[in-house]
């Protein structure tokens, strides 16, 4: 399949014939050939198992493929030191991962304490952190993660994913455990921020309204292959099969069209 290209606009990540394979032979990943614009917003959708969140993580080697490569920032992975590589993508989960015994400050200035930066610049980096993903430090930065709420704490993920100021961003199903209302109030606010930052994004999801919002560009995966790359704006008009399957299943709840309503059979009257 040919992959879909931004003339002009250049690769932040290079999947080049990627595969992996269990020891006995198993495929996960079969010749995954994508390119993934710098500045864009790209989610991966396709339903559990589909080789998604094994993708994603093969950007920072917490997955290494059995062949081909992955290029970041123009060089293999392979060529990175692993810690170095980790360090310079923010990275953020579905339970983010937050250190418990560390205050919400700490937690934000993780990151650039590890790289030994000097303790005037990290708490000069965390203010600029409360103020980006909408925290008052005052309110905040001494609570522990525990007295947070579920978005208060993806907050606080997001902050120290981007504290170090990475160009590559990977979020694996950050917002699938919030309830409806917040994951919306944390989707305004990511896509608010991506839009003044620039991040180069790989978003995992199987929330199909999720990526049509925050996402430029949507790869759909089935067995370990890609079946689709297309716009956001092209999705819900696509005729590709598993593109039209998954959005199917997805807006199963939306009101029948008069059409629909005509072709289901009439109920006796009652008497």
């Amino acid at each position: 399949m040919a992959r879909l290209s931004a003339p002009g606009n250049e690769r932040a990540i290079f999947f080049d014939q990627v595969a992996l394979r269990t020891p006995d032979g198993r495929p996960i990943l079969e010749n995954i050939q994508l390119e993934i614009p710098r500045g864009t917003v790209t989610a991966l959708l396709g339903r559990s198992g589909s080789g998604k969140t094994t993708l994603l993580r093969m950007v920072n080697r917490m997955a290494e493929p059995t062949s081909g490569q992955v290029i970041v920032g123009g060089r293999a992975t392979t060529a990175w030191d692993p810690i170095a590589l980790r360090r310079s993508i923010g990275y953020v989960i579905q339970e983010t991962g937050l250190f418990p015994h560390f205050d919400v400050e700490r937690n934000m200035g993780m990151v650039p304490e590890v790289a030994g930066r000097p303790k005037p610049e990290i708490a000069a980096r965390v203010r600029q952190l409360f103020t980006l993903v909408g925290l008052e430090q005052e309110l905040f930065g001494h609570r522990m993660p525990y007295q947070l709420s579920g978005g208060q704490r993806q907050r606080v993920g997001l902050a120290r994913a981007l504290a170090a100021e990475p160009e590559v961003l990977l979020m694996d199903e950050p917002f699938g455990a919030l309830d409806p209302l917040s994951r919306a109030e944390m989707q305004d606010m990511l896509r608010d921020l991506l839009g003044r930052l620039h991040k180069t994004v790989l978003l995992v999801t199987h929330d199909l309204d999720e990526a049509l919002y925050l996402a430029s560009r949507i790869v759909f995966l089935e067995a370990g292959k890609i079946v689709a790359v297309l716009p956001a704006e092209e999705v819900l008009r696509s005729k590709i099969p598993a593109v039209e399957s998954y959005v199917r299943a997805v807006r199963r709840g939306e009101p029948r069209t008069a059409k629909d309503s005509s072709a289901s059979p009439a109920l006796p009257e009652s008497r």
